[in-house]
């Protein structure tokens, strides 16, 4: 029997990463994970990202997970390490796409767009001084935005006012790509669109995530070839935004007291 490939994420943001995942391996079972009830990561503190990142985790492997997906930029910079040498499946970890911001930059300025916790992360520094030399990286903690994603917020006025205030410094420095550093933030996509003028480079991590992951399943020999695959989701909040966000009439949603 398939074994499915498990993602989590701190709420519905993942979900950007999953479909990514989805088009890529479209015989792939998933279970995804939405931890929302405990939204945003980025604002805990490194051992309580750790202990959620575990409970996650043995949730997604009791369920028979053959790989875990940890599509969360805070928890991948503050937990797959140590979930790497605990557990013995493979893991796949998100991380602010600096290295392609860092090739296609022409103003050698580039803005990435963050949770504290990633943003205050040694992974983060560590990429970003190892892919970024003689680039300036402008960081900006995108504080609220994911609370009003989690809510169903998208196309608010707030979310509005809050990306023009975090923006507007960014555009200032004269960058020319805004990574998005945290899987919740491709949601934005239709608002950074009509906020950023036409140069900006938006650049996100989910197409190389589903590639990599593709990779590690067929290195692995853990490809399978089902021809209509289950997909689960389960979340511990509001059942009807996660639903809203996938858009999938045939995937499974449910609350789960996690």
């Amino acid at each position: 029997m398939a074994k499915p490939i498990g993602i989590f994420d701190s709420g519905v943001g993942g979900t950007s990463i999953w479909k990514e995942v989805e088009k890529m391996l479209p015989n792939e079972k998933t279970i995804y994970l939405a931890d929302s009830a405990n939204a945003p990561y980025g604002e805990k503190s490194k051992e309580e990202i750790l202990r959620l990142s575990i409970k996650n985790t043995e949730y997604l492997l009791g369920q028979g997970c053959k790989i875990v997906l940890v599509a969360c930029n805070t928890a991948t910079t503050n937990a797959i390490d140590y979930l790497r040498s605990h557990y013995n499946v493979p893991f796949i970890g998100i991380e602010p796409a600096i290295k392609p911001a860092a090739l296609h930059t022409k103003t050698k300025k580039v803005g990435v767009l963050a949770t504290k916790g990633t943003l205050s992360s040694s992974l983060f520094h560590n990429t970003s001084k190892l892919f970024a030399e003689g680039i300036t990286v402008l960081e900006q903690e995108g504080k609220g935005l994911v609370e009003l994603i989690e809510a169903g917020k998208i196309q608010s006025e707030e979310i509005r006012t809050l990306l023009q205030g975090f923006l507007q410094p960014m555009l200032d420095q004269n960058i020319d790509c805004l990574v998005l550093g945290c899987t919740h933030y491709p949601y934005l996509m239709p608002v950074l669109k009509d906020i950023l003028p036409e140069h900006i480079n938006i650049i996100d991590s989910g197409e190389a995530v589903a590639r990599q992951t593709k990779a590690v399943l067929e290195r692995n020999k853990l490809l399978s070839g089902v021809a209509e695959p289950e997909h689960v989701f389960y979340t511990n909040a509001d059942v009807d935004i996660l639903k809203d966000l996938i858009d999938r009439p045939t995937a499974q949603v449910s609350y789960l007291d996690f």
